[in-house]
């Protein structure tokens, strides 16, 4: 139990392995290629501030976040590296993104032209990445208006505060067995990226390169790649080879038992009485972990964990900020007793974020990133070094 944490539930953070990812990625993609390191939510829940000490120590010197907060943040917290926002920030903010030194997304003369007058009256240049929507739909210039985007591009171009870095897009279907849209994209990325060139555009940089293109489309990694979930030692989807580069968990969510209790048969456990005792002698447990803490309601009735190399049940629906557990099984089960939600214990039995992502019909990240929302987080390695409790 960790007293600083504050509560006897907690994410381990393991930084050990995010150093084991980060090398194989690096030798996977080549020493040539700028390594851009998302670190957006947060970090996938693991925490933005020692994840990109970490990295920075690895020698990474390019952020990837989603929002203008998220850049405030690590430039408070001394990160000086170059910070890249994947998304598009209003020229509302444009002079805290001149401010903060951030790298944009632009796709519009509007925001590029915010952005200049707010670096002219702050004296700074502002580097941009200039957004291609080859078929994600969602920001950037369409790939088949080549004709317009190198008109504005143009404009963009001749602004004096604003310098142009980089051309980039993303993929919609990387991480599917089937590449053939992946590799639609590409060919629209690279036809997009040869007509700005034929009109005189200079852009010196591309990058596309997502996780699983990372991991399995070579073709796409050009100037510098932007692995995210694979950072943190989670592959993008059942779909991609996980041959293709070995990957630790950075994550693991844990818990003490907090109150036991013997139920009698036909008692009943948690909201809407879904859980019955089967019989005398029924032992429960209780944990301090709900789905206030991203701990997802709908795991209930499939729902397992791990407790002193047993797996155990679920007993009736996750609570706001509880859950209860059959501990039936385990031998001389008591208070303090550790229990492993998502993870795996030195036998070998694991529970992982796919498991509760499978059996709620969503996604490993959004699994990672709704635990790292409310617990707190203690950094390990792998060595002996002391935890750190964040």
């Amino acid at each position: 139990m960790y007293k600083d944490a504050l509560r006897s539930v907690w994410a381990e953070i393991n930084l050990s392995n995010l150093e084991f990812n980060l090398k194989n990625i690096r030798d996977k993609v080549g020493a040539d290629k700028e390594l851009i390191a998302v670190i957006k939510a947060d970090a996938y829940g693991c925490g933005c501030i020692p994840i990109a000490e970490t990295l920075r120590r690895n020698g990474v010197k390019t952020f990837a976040v989603s929002t203008l907060s998220e850049v405030v943040t690590l430039r408070r917290a001394g990160a000086k590296e170059n910070i890249i926002i994947l998304g598009i920030t209003p020229g509302l903010y444009a002079d805290k993104i001149a401010e903060y030194d951030v790298i944009p997304a632009v796709c519009t003369v509007d925001n590029a032209e915010a952005i200049n007058e707010a670096a002219g009256r702050l004296g700074k240049k502002v580097r941009i990445m200039i957004a291609v929507d080859t078929g994600m739909g969602r920001i950037g210039y369409r790939w088949d208006e080549q004709e317009r985007a190198a008109a504005e591009i143009s404009e963009i171009a001749k602004l004096p505060n604003i310098e142009i870095t980089c051309l980039f897009s993303h993929f919609a279907t990387a991480d599917a067995a089937d590449k053939s849209y992946a590799e639609l994209q590409l060919k629209r990325f690279n036809e997009f990226a040869a007509a700005m060139k034929d009109t005189g555009i200079d852009i010196p940089a591309k990058t596309i390169a997502n996780s699983a293109s990372v991991m399995e489309l070579p073709e796409t990694h050009f100037d510098a790649v932007r692995p995210g979930v694979i950072l943190y030692g989670f592959y993008p989807s059942d779909e991609v080879d996980p041959t293709q580069l070995a990957l630790k968990s950075c994550m693991q969510v844990k818990a003490n038992i907090v109150y036991l209790k013997e139920l009698k048969k036909g008692d009943t456990v948690g909201y809407g009485q879904k859980y019955t005792a089967p019989a005398d002698g029924t032992k429960i447990a209780t944990i301090n972990l709900g789905y206030a803490d991203g701990y997802p309601r709908p795991y209930s009735p499939v729902g397992r964990v791990i407790v002193d190399g047993h797996y155990c049940d679920l007993a009736g629906n996750i609570c706001m900020d509880q859950c209860m557990i059959d501990v039936t099984d385990v031998p001389d089960v008591k208070v303090g007793d550790e229990v492993i939600v998502m993870g795996e214990d030195k036998n070998g039995l694991a529970v992982t974020a796919e498991d509760i992502a499978n059996a709620t019909g969503t996604i490993n990240y959004e699994i990672i990133c709704a635990f790292g929302q409310r617990l707190p987080r203690v950094y390990v390695r792998n060595e002996d070094d002391p935890a750190l409790d964040q």
